[in-house]
């Protein structure tokens, strides 16, 4: 699939980005060669194949190996508050930002 130049200059402006006509027509060329990539792997037939959920399965098939969930740093959550300037009900109380 190949990019004309009009439609590099739409998505440069969707990126907010700003590229002269040499710099449109050398990404029009990269991005052309990028799709056609992945036209090549949308080819290969995947038929009969389970999709994996992360990569680590392949070499894990047992699973990842974890470390047992346990609290490693004492509790300082009321000293830390002490010092905070708002704090109700264990929150820490922050100035608005959004309307």
């Amino acid at each position: 699939m190949a990019l004309d130049l009009e439609q590099i200059r739409r998505i440069a402006r969707l990126a907010r980005i700003a590229v002269n006509d040499a710099e449109a027509l050398e990404t029009g060329e990269r991005l052309t060669g990028l799709l056609g990539l992945i036209e090549q792997l949308q080819a290969v037939d995947t038929a009969g194949i389970e999709p994996m959920a992360h990569a680590l399965e392949a070499y894990l098939p047992e699973g990842q190996r974890l470390r047992e969930d346990v609290a490693t740093e004492p509790d300082r959550r009321g000293e830390f508050q002490s010092i905070a300037p708002a704090v109700e009900d264990g929150l820490y109380l922050v100035p608005r930002v959004v309307e």
